[in-house]
């Protein structure tokens, strides 16, 4: 059965409600023609940073801005009806303090009319965290893999081969949990480590690079299209959405070029 009810859209308690009862479908959305395609089939949609490498082709999340998260945020919601919206806190926005980070996220419930924020795992977030929840903002935390500290890491790569990483990453969602989050994304940990952390939390695991054992499951959707050439050992394509764009603009070019497009179905004849 379905977690919504027609024409109401999901909650935060929706969300929590569905751990140990079903899979939650979560998927990425910058625009408002792919919320709107996206909006029936999810529980969840992520206005992702993720935006400024698959839109704006950015090399990685780091120099996304508040207002670009802001702007694809309001096209999302124009989009979306029933699925709830998350939007990335992006880098920058709210590691300096609880206050900076209620600041940017009041931004984005108020200017995007959202339903929580999200943001990664550092060191301050269970504190911010707690700041935000006390003050009416709902969050969904971000461990394992923090594309934001991809400078730091010295790139994107899988985390819990050790025990020391796996501790760290368990007691992250702990942290997380407790600090009032109402669901987290697990990125890029090795398989048994997903399944402990979810059974360590009572709130859902959203994974990406995880494992099935997580409560739910969220792609970059345009990676699962088919868009790029590359896409993550993670990532199952559905569609080849790249290929089928580069045959319809070859079919377009050639009928430009050879004078049958536009032809008489295309043309406002006279009266």
């Amino acid at each position: 059965m379905s977690l919504a009810r027609k024409n109401r859209r999901k909650t935060t308690v929706d969300i929590v409600r569905a751990k140990g009862r079903e899979n939650l479908v979560c998927l990425t959305a910058y625009t408002a023609p792919m919320a709107e395609a996206l909006d029936p089939h999810c529980d969840l949609l992520l206005v992702g940073d993720s935006v400024g490498m698959v839109l704006h082709g950015m090399k990685d999340t780091t120099t996304v801005t508040l207002d670009m998260m802001i702007l694809h945020g309001q096209a999302v919601m124009r989009g979306a009806e029933k699925a709830l919206v998350v939007v990335d806190l992006p880098f920058g926005s709210y590691e300096e303090s609880p206050e900076v980070a209620y600041r940017s996220s009041l931004r984005v419930i108020q200017e995007v009319a959202c339903q929580a924020v999200k943001l990664e795992y550092n060191h301050q977030a269970p504190e911010t965290i707690r700041f935000l929840v006390e003050r009416g903002i709902p969050v969904v935390g971000h461990i394992g893999l923090l594309p934001q500290f991809v400078n730091i890491s010295g790139g994107f790569r899988v985390v819990g081969r050790t025990d020391d990483e796996r501790k760290r990453v368990i007691d992250s969602a702990i942290a997380v949990a407790e600090a009032g989050a109402f669901a987290v994304v697990v990125e890029g940990v090795v398989c048994d480590l997903a399944k402990d952390i979810t059974a360590a939390v009572d709130i859902p695991t959203i994974g990406i690079g995880a494992s099935a054992d997580c409560d739910g499951q969220i792609l970059v959707t345009d990676d699962m299209l088919g868009q790029f050439a590359w896409s993550p050992k993670f990532v199952r394509r559905y569609a080849d959405i790249r290929g089928a764009t580069a045959t319809a603009i070859e079919r377009f070019a050639t009928d430009v070029r050879n004078g049958t497009f536009p032809g008489e179905a295309e043309m406002y004849l006279p009266k």
